[in-house]
Order: C-alpha cells, then structure tokens, then sequence
C-alpha cells in the first residue's frame, strides 16, 4: 500500500511539474508577443529616430521627421499591436479567410472571391502616384519589420499555429476594400430583394412599401417626403389570400435587426461655439476587442513651413497609414455612412446559341473566365471560376433566372487612394471640401469645421456618373438605351453645403438633400429619418454650444422614436379583457422613463410590441411574393415605420392580415404574445429589463473557435447598455459607436473622446481594453493623449549592427 501511495505521490507531483512547465512556457511565449513598448529598436530606411509615445490607455503619440519615416513607424506599431485584425480584413476583402481558418471560411471565401479584390488591389496600387505608393510601400516595409522584431510571433498564430503571412502594399489597399464591403454591401444585396419584392407585388403596392422617406426626414436642405396612399382593394387585398405564413419568416421579428453601418456626426458654426466650429462624430460598427480603431497623434515637420510641425490627433486604421477622423488643430473632420447608390446590377442576355458569349452594348462578346484558387487550412484547395463582362462579374441572378453582373465603385479605377492623407496639413473648409471630393473611399457624409468657425457637408469619396435612362435602384438591360457609367462625378458637380444659415449641420445616415442634389447620389437605403431628427432637434434648442453639451447629445437615449408606440400600446391594454397578462402589463408599463435605459422593462415591452406588429403585417405581404418565388425574403427597409403607422392609423380592412377578424384584434394578439413569452421566462414580465436583453457581447476575433475559459479572457465584459436604434446613443449587444469624439480644433485640449475594445489587441497588454470601461459608463476621457508613460525611439539601421 506504502508503494502504491509513492507511485501515487510521484505520478501527481511529476503532472504538477509538467502542468506548471507547459503554463510557463505558455505564458512565456506570450510574452515574447508582447509589442515593444520601450527603449530602442533599429528598423531600415529610416531617415531619422521617431519617438514613439504611449500614455496611460496605450494612445500612440509618434514623433517624426517626415511623412515616409512616420509611415514606417506607423506599420511597425500597428503590426506589434494589431495584426492579426490587419490580416483578417485584408484575407476577408480578398476571400483568403480559409487559409487561416479552414474549411469553415470557404462560404464566405467563394463569395468574397467572386469580386476578385486582389487582383483588383494590385492594379489599382499600381495606378497611384508615385508618391502615394512610396508611403504605402514605407508602411508595408515597417509593418513587416514590425512582425520580425517580435521575440515570438503574435499570440493569434500562436494559438493557431501559423506563420503569419508578410504584408504587401496592395494589402493596404484590400483593408480600405474591406471597408467598402463593409459599408456598402449591403446596397447592392438589397437591389436584388428589391426586384423580387417589385416582381411579387402590383406596383403601387411595392412603393407603399419602399418609398424612400416620410414624416421622420430631417434633411438639411427640402422638406420631407410624402408616403404614398395605401394601394386600393382592386389593386390588392390580403383578405382574398390564403392564410398567412407564420413561422420562420424574413420579418420574425426574432430575426429582424433595426441596426446598419452608420454613424452619427453633427457640427456648429463658431459663432455658437465660442470662436472655433465644434465637430462631434461617433461611428456606428459592429463592436469588437480591440476596436477597430487605434488611437493615433502624428506630428511631423510641415511640408511647406518647415518652422511649424503638423500635429493631427484622432484614429488610424491598422493596415492603412492614414488617419481617419480627427483634427490637425486647423480642421476637424468626421465621416457617416452616405448610403447613396454606388452599385447597379446589370441584365446579362446570354447567346442562346452559345452560353459562353453574351451581348455587349455594341455586339456579342465572350464572357471572360478566371479560374480562382482557394487555398484551404488542413484540406484540398479549391478552384472556382469567375465570370465577369465588361460591366463587371456575375454573381447573382434576377428573379427571371436572367444572370445579373455588378458595376460596383469599389470594382472601378480610381476607387482608392492616398488622398485623405493630405487632409493633415488642410487648413481651410474650402481646402477639405477639395480633397475629401477626390479622396479613394466609400462615399461618406463628410462634415468638417475650421478654426476660424466655418463648417461644410460635402461627399467624401466616390460617386459614379451614369449615362443613360434606367433606374439605378433596379437590375437593367446595359446592353440597349446607352446605358453606362462614365467614370466618377466631377468635384463642381457634387453635393456642398457650406456655413448653412441655421449655422448647425448634422447627420445620422438618413437622407441629407433633396432635388438635383439627391438625383446625384442616388437612394441606397437612406435610414429613417428618426436619430437624424433627435439631433436636429437637440442642436436647434440652444444657441451656445460646449464639448460638454455635445458629448450628451451623443449620450441621448431618450425614446422619442416610441412615445406613439408607447401610447398604443397603453391604448390596446386598457380594451383588452381583464387578465393576468393585462395586469402584469400594466404594471410594468409603469417604469416607462423615455428613455433606452438598462433598468426599464417598459421600454423593452414597447420596443417588442413594435416589432411583433411589423413581422405580423409583412409576413402576409411575404406570403403573398412567396407564393411566386420561394426563396425570397424581405430586404431591410429603412422607412418602413412610415407604411406600418399609416396601416395602423387608417386600418385598412382590405390590408388586414387575413387571420385576424379586426385591427384591434391584431393589435391586442400582439400584446397578448410577447406578454406571454415574458411570463413564461423566469422571474416574469417584471424581471424583462431592457439591459437584460441589451448585455454586451464584444468579442475577440477568435473567441468563437476557441474554448470558453480562453473567450471568456479574451472578450470585453458582458455590461447591460443602454441606447438603442433609433436614438443618437446607437447600441445593441456587439453594435454601437466604434468611437466617440468632440473637438473644436485649435482647442483639442478641451475635446473628449472614447471607444470600446481597447487599444491593444495583446491580451497580457496593460491596453487590452483600456478605455471600455468608460465607454460603457459614458464617461469622457480627453481628447488628446495623457503624458507620455513609455518611450520606444526607433532608430535608422546601421549595416554594422
């Protein structure tokens, strides 16, 4: 027994000592992935030392001689810090996904693939001016160096177990790509539902439900639209369908997601403000840890008065050597997601005598074929060919079956380049305005204020120019009507709205102008009109502005978007019969406080009782296209809150889903559900709080492969958050602001800012989260960085190191 109990002893205390070696050698090897935050480092080609500064929450300050030497530098910290992200969004441009992470990415691979982005990348890196492509090549050079100088490679390939892959120049090209995905996928995927939604349904029934605004537009220039009459009886009647279908349905409102890229910016003149223009920004994204944006301040002689140094402060984006949004203590400047339309789809009329030639505007032509190579982790790769014309690839088809080629800007010559970056030495409104027209980007809301008070809207990035008579919003025959696009729409012929007299500018992603104005950027899903309004309406009530009072407009979570909700729906519950359910209801409708905040079960009772309404009436409307297309499913409508409330207000009986007997019927079948899967759930309705349902879910890219007790490191907490759609505090569990921002330039002493994720994407880093706490109190933390708590000097390379 004394023995086997020594075998015992010794077995265990032999697991402990190889438990304890494998953490350690873990834990050294993440150290060894540790960016170097002090001391020295040698890197190549450098002109001169850049000192790189980091304060408290990791904010990088570097310190250059030139443009060049600062891009180096740039790549080399943005490597160290963020790699692994500048990887994924250049691999998710270019389909390369499943070569890091097997053959679980090959859908997304083969979609991405079919746009053929590197290839694209590469020829239009090779279209820049030379002095564009010097810094994009001095960045590539620093990121790499960047890689090398780390002990160990970072901790994401170490769990992975592979080498990360070099970086090239047209790498930073795929993450500006990246960012058009992003940002504009979404338009051309909902011009394809569009065509099967006006194909299912009599015309005036399709623009009662699409019409492009109502009484919630809050433009800068013109007036509200006007939503159009509900479609007869004769037309359309739901009354004579069949019953509806009922489960599993697009609009489910289970399945229905109110959010969308976007942003909220928004800007006073000085003369409201003291002396300088204020600028407020927050950009809406989906969340993760780190953020997508890294904190950045440059400074570096200027150009042109070498006396003077340009010191622009704001975020960067690692993979790019540019700064985004900021201010250079002349301007300040912010971007929203313009949500014009910058895609068509084209009707492919195929030779029926041979499937491999199609017609072109002028004869028939072959369709060009690439054959694509998949390269899959731990699996065979796979090749897949793309067909493209000479309008660009196909990759969908019509409703007809007819095969459908996208024109898309990112797909066009010139859709990116360098020029943002010249925004750093701009000193003027007028001056920004030039190049933000001609800056290589997804098209954005661009609003921008000067030290001098002015302020400006334009259109930063590109616009198409179309030749020809057709609806953009719809696929079209390009092959007749000389129908084109010629290129990108000239600088003089761009929307401009400078020092507007009501002094105030702002945006939340809705529809900006009107007239020739809008005809010139076209409707790609403008949101509703709602969140715009709020702010319009906040920047309206005062005549002297602060940072301060700008940062709590950013805050507003106040439910001015339900307050008629919430009145229908206390209206449904005093007519409905006496009940458990009624009463509970009651109750808890007590707390109603106007505002999207964490502790309110109200808000969260009105909120669903909405979109309970909206599945119930559109289920039938899909029903009814169903019937002639099977695979169809409603595209996200912005505006759709103006036809629901019309249904609710004139309650049509010919447009009464035909299940029920009545409106108030509906109505109350509505409460009634979403009250009893409240009860049903534990702790009751009363237990239903809105911050119950709104818990953060900010995630690391690889927690979702990885075990929970790693995720669980890895990922921000899981905070209640108020805000919501609808409101200029945009939130939902891993959606929101990206960041926030208040400045006045020339006095970014007094701005604020914030943003979720961290700086650092290291998680034994002191930035791995840094700042998230405060974003999710909505606590300010200032705009320019903290005194500097580690110096890193890089050094130029001498060849007799």
């Amino acid at each position: 027994m004394a023995r086997r109990v020594n075998l015992i002893y010794w077995f265990l205390l032999a697991l402990l000592v190889l438990v304890l070696g494998l953490t350690g050698t873990c834990w050294l090897l993440l150290q060894g992935s540790l960016p170097k935050y002090e001391g020295e480092a040698s890197i190549s080609a450098l002109s001169a030392p850049v000192v790189i500064e980091r304060d408290a929450l990791g904010s990088v300050t570097l310190h250059a001689q030139d443009r060049l030497d600062l891009a180096r530098a740039l790549g080399y910290v943005h490597a160290q810090e963020r790699f692994l992200e500048m990887d994924l969004m250049r691999r998710s441009a270019a389909g390369e996904l499943a070569e890091l992470f097997g053959a679980a990415a090959l859908p997304a691979d083969r979609k991405a693939r079919g746009h053929r982005m590197r290839a694209r990348a590469t020829a239009m890196l090779s279209e820049l001016p030379e002095s564009q492509r010097q810094l994009i090549d001095a960045y590539r050079d620093g990121v790499n160096e960047g890689l090398t100088k780390l002990a160990v490679r970072p901790f994401p390939y170490l769990l992975t177990r592979i080498q990360p892959h070099p970086w090239h120049s047209e790498d930073t090209l795929l993450v500006v790509i990246s960012m058009y995905f992003t940002l504009q996928e979404a338009i051309f995927q909902r011009e394809l539902q569009l065509s099967t939604l006006r194909a299912g349904l009599p015309e005036t029934v399709y623009r009662f439900l699409t019409a492009p605004g109502g009484e919630w537009d809050a433009p800068l220039t013109g007036a509200p639209f006007e939503w159009p009459q509900l479609p007869s009886s004769e037309v359309f009647n739901l009354r004579k369908s069949g019953p509806s279908l009922k489960h599993n349905l697009p609009y489910h409102r289970n399945d229905y997601h109110d959010e969308a890229p976007g942003s909220n910016s928004f800007a006073v003149a000085g003369s409201l403000a003291g002396g300088a223009a204020l600028i407020a920004n927050d950009m809406h994204l989906t969340l993760r840890t780190p953020s997508l944006w890294f904190r950045t301040r440059i400074i570096y002689p200027h150009s042109q008065r070498p006396e003077s140094f340009i010191d622009t402060i704001g975020v960067s984006l690692p993979g790019t050597p540019a700064i985004v949004v900021g201010s250079n203590r002349h301007i300040a400047w912010s971007f929203t997601n313009s949500y014009g339309d910058t895609a068509d789809w084209v009707r492919i009329m195929i030779d029926p005598a041979d499937p491999s030639r199609y017609r072109s505007a002028k004869d028939w032509k072959s369709i060009t074929v690439h054959r694509e190579t998949l390269r899959v982790r731990g699996a065979p790769d796979e090749t897949i060919e793309v067909r493209e014309t000479e309008w660009g690839p196909i990759l969908a088809s019509d409703h007809d079956g007819i095969p459908l080629a996208l024109v898309w800007a990112a797909h066009q010559t010139g859709a990116i380049n360098m020029d943002l970056i010249e925004l750093e030495q701009v000193e003027t409104v007028d001056r920004a305005i030039v190049v933000a027209q001609q800056a290589g980007m997804p098209a954005q809301n661009f609003i921008v204020g000067d030290r001098d008070g002015h302020i400006a809207w334009t259109i930063a990035g590109r616009i198409p120019l179309r030749r020809g008579h057709y609806n953009p919003t719809e696929p079209a025959n390009w092959s007749e009507g000389n129908i084109s696009w010629q290129g990108w729409l000239e600088a003089a012929q761009y929307p401009v709205i400078i020092n507007p007299q009501e002094q105030r500018l702002w945006s939340g992603n809705a529809r900006m102008v009107d007239g020739d104005m809008l005809a010139q950027l076209g409707d790609g899903g403008y949101e509703l009109g709602a969140r715009a309004r709020q702010i319009r309406d906040s920047l309206q009530k005062t005549e002297h502005f602060t940072p301060t009072e700008f940062f709590l407009i950013q805050l507003d979570d106040r439910a001015l978007f339900l307050s008629r909700w919430r009145q229908l729906f206390e209206q449904i519950l005093d007519q409905a019969p006496s009940s458990s359910w009624r009463t509970e209801m009651q109750e808890a409708m007590r707390d109603w406080d106007s505002h999207a905040s964490v502790n309110s079960v109200a808000y969260r009772i009105v909120r669903t009782f909405r979109q309970e309404i909206i599945s119930r009436i559109l289920d039938n409307f899909t029903a009814e296209i169903q019937s002639h297309y099977p695979d169809f499913s409603f595209p996200r409508l912005a505006q759709i809150e103006h036809a629901i409330w019309l249904l609710i207000v004139q309650r049509p009986p010919h447009l009464l889903p035909p299940e029920y007997t009545s409106w108030d019927q509906l109505l109350e079948s509505c409460a009634q559900r979403i009250a009893v899967e409240m009860q049903a759930q534990p702790g009751g309705i009363a237990a239903r709080t809105w911050g119950e349902k709104n818990t953060a879910a900010i995630r690391h890219p690889l927690s979702r492969v990885l075990p929970a007790f790693i995720a669980q490191w890895l990922d921000m907490p899981r905070d209640p958050l108020p805000g919501d759609s609808y409101m200029p505090r945009i939130q939902s569990p891993n959606f929101g602001a990206s960041q926030r921002f208040v400045v006045a330039p020339g006095e970014e002493e007094h701005g604020y800012f914030s943003m979720p994720g961290g700086q650092s994407g290291h998680p034994l880093s002191p930035y791995y989260g840094s700042g998230h706490a405060d974003w999710v109190a909505g606590k300010v933390t200032p705009f320019l960085p903290g005194p500097p708590e580690r110096t890193l000097s890089l050094l130029p390379f001498k060849t007799n190191q």
